[in-house]
Parts: C-alpha cells; sequence; structure tokens
C-alpha cells in the first residue's frame, strides 16, 4: 500500500528534523534511567525499548539503568515482609535485600533486556556487583527534632550510595556493541550488597563515562513552574534558583538534585521526561520541542 502525499511528506520533515540529532550525537553515550510508570503497560515498554534500539543503530551508545520499587513492593507483600520507609528510603533488612536482588537482578532486569533484544537490539543485563561495577558505601539517615542536640543517626540497613564505578566493566561491553542494562546494586568493601536508588546510580554512571546526556524517565511531564507550566533549557544556576525560592519541592527535589549534580559534574545536559508519553526518549532526543525538563551547562542568557 502506497503512502499518500501528505503522509509522505510528514515522514520526510520527521526524518529532516531528526538528522541534525543524529549527526551530532552518533558516537556520544546517553545513559537513561528506566523505570516508574514507563515500565507499566506493554506498549510503553515497546516503545521504550524501539526508542533504545534506534539509538544504537544511528551510532549511539545508550546506557540503560533501571528502578523496580512497585515490583520489589508488591513480591515483599505476597511474601509477608512488611516494608517501613524512612524519609523516602525502604528501610532493607537481610530478608529484604535478598527480595530486592531478586527482583532487580533477575526478574525486572532480564525483562528489560528481552524487550530489547526482541525489538532488534543486543542487551546485556547486569548488576552493580558484577565485576564490582558499582563499589557502595552504607548510606546513613540523620534526624533531628528539636528536642535533640545533636541529630539521630538511624540505621536502614543494606541500603547504599555510591563510592565508585569501574568504568572498565561498562566500556568492555559498549565497545562490543551491546547494550548494558544495570541494576542498581553495589557491593560494600565488605562484600555485602547494597540497593541503591536508580537515579543516583544512574547520574554517577553518567558522570564517570562523560555522557552527552543524562534522560530520567519519570511520571509527570517535566519541572513545573509555580503556574503549572513545564520549564525547560535551565541552566544550573537557574536550577538552584528554583530550588532557593521553593518552586522545586518534596517528591521532584532528589530528581532535579541527581540530574543537577550529573550536569555540574561534567555531562552536557540533562533531561527529566515523562515516561508516560509514547517514544518519549526519542522526542527528547530528535525533535526540536522534546518532552520534558532540559537542563544544561550553559551559563544563563541575560
Amino acid at each position: 500500500m502506497s503512502l499518500d502525499r501528505t503522509a509522505a511528506m510528514n515522514i520526510a520533515q520527521v526524518l529532516t528534523e531528526a538528522l541534525p540529532y543524529i549527526q551530532r550525537f552518533t558516537g556520544k553515550t546517553i545513559v537513561v534511567k528506566f523505570g516508574g510508570n514507563a515500565m507499566e503497560g506493554e506498549e510503553l515498554q515497546n516503545s521504550f525499548a524501539r526508542d533504545v534500539v534506534l539509538m544504537k543503530t544511528v551510532g549511539m551508545n545508550p546506557i540503560v539503568v533501571h528502578g523496580g520499587g512497585p515490583q520489589i513492593g508488591q513480591l515483599l507483600e505476597k511474601l509477608n515482609i512488611q516494608s517501613e520507609f524512612i524519609d523516602g528510603l525502604r528501610v532493607t533488612d537481610s530478608a529484604t535485600m535478598d527480595v530486592v536482588e531478586m527482583v532487580l537482578g533477575a526478574t525486572v532486569n532480564k525483562q528489560i533486556v528481552n524487550l530489547i533484544n526482541n525489538n532488534g537490539g543486543q542487551a546485556i543485563g547486569i548488576t552493580g556487583k558484577d565485576g564490582q561495577l558499582i563499589r557502595a558505601r552504607r548510606l546513613s539517615v540523620k534526624r533531628k527534632t528539636p528536642e535533640m542536640s545533636v541529630p539521630e543517626i538511624i540505621d536502614i540497613g543494606h541500603v547504599g550510595e555510591v563510592q565508585s564505578i569501574n568504568k572498565s566493566v561498562i566500556d568492555m561491553l559498549v565497545n562490543s556493541h551491546f547494550i548494558p542494562v544495570i541494576a542498581p546494586i553495589g557491593v560494600g568493601a565488605d562484600g555485602a550488597s547494597y540497593n541503591i536508588n536508580a537515579d543516583l546510580v544512574a547520574g554517577k554512571i553518567a558522570e564517570v563515562v562523560g555522557a552527552e546526556k543524562l534522560m530520567l524517565l519519570t511520571n509527570v511531564s517535566g519541572l513545573l513552574s509555580k503556574t503549572g507550566e513545564v520549564l525547560t533549557g535551565l541552566s544550573t544556576q537557574q536550577v538552584d534558583d528554583l530550588i532557593e525560592d521553593g518552586t522545586i519541592y518534596g517528591g521532584m527535589l532528589p530528581k532535579i538534585q541527581c540530574a543537577l549534580d550529573a550536569v555540574k559534574g561534567g555531562v552536557n545536559s540533562a533531561h527529566i521526561i515523562d515516561g508516560r508519553v509514547d517514544h518519549a526518549v526519542l522526542l527528547e532526543i530528535f525533535t526540536d520541542a522534546g518532552v520534558g525538563t532540559l537542563i544544561t551547562n550553559r551559563k544563563p542568557t541575560s
């Protein structure tokens, strides 16, 4: 069946708009954090996988870091293991950590690998423990009430932060033309496993590999102004100002801080994009408009 003239012209327009972006980003590394709403629904999952495969096909080097909080919660509930959260972090004892490793390192990781492979790519799934990719240290949470003279340090178990990234493991996979799919589980100096926030892992990996872009998929349309409009084209200074004046607060603050740290650490740009949109990754990379909030290391214009 042949296309009518209008449909053919629309396709030509899309390809023409995409061309300069393809040329600009060929050979560049792009780290994508995949999780939350973007993982829900077969069509969204496949559109994400096709986006990643296309990126690789046109010469980019995508690296996928994934979460899996809802899936962890569902299995813990089935096993009658109670979940407790402190400051948004899941208290992770040994039994919970076993579930985290099972869900992130096996179930979710392999599902994403299969998604990419079934859509024409070549993906390999690893956790941060493989090749000591992610060295971690225990994360301490401090809490202070007006009655305390010094903050209380709360032990939340096997929850960690990134101490270092073994870049050679990622380089080996990328240079072998594979798409790495990374579960955010780190290993401590004592050999213990640690559950690490996937946004933080993606940000640190982006810094270490000198990524062109860090893309964080979320369940909102982007960073919103106080009047509800999506803000984009922001400098690091402008983001600092938005944090200072209270525009950025609550649950969005850690994600924005992760993006901000990555850009300040040398990543050319960070993107907070709406994972509920089909082909959100391609739309953000290959079109003039994009579908989210862009943060760059450029100086603000006067």
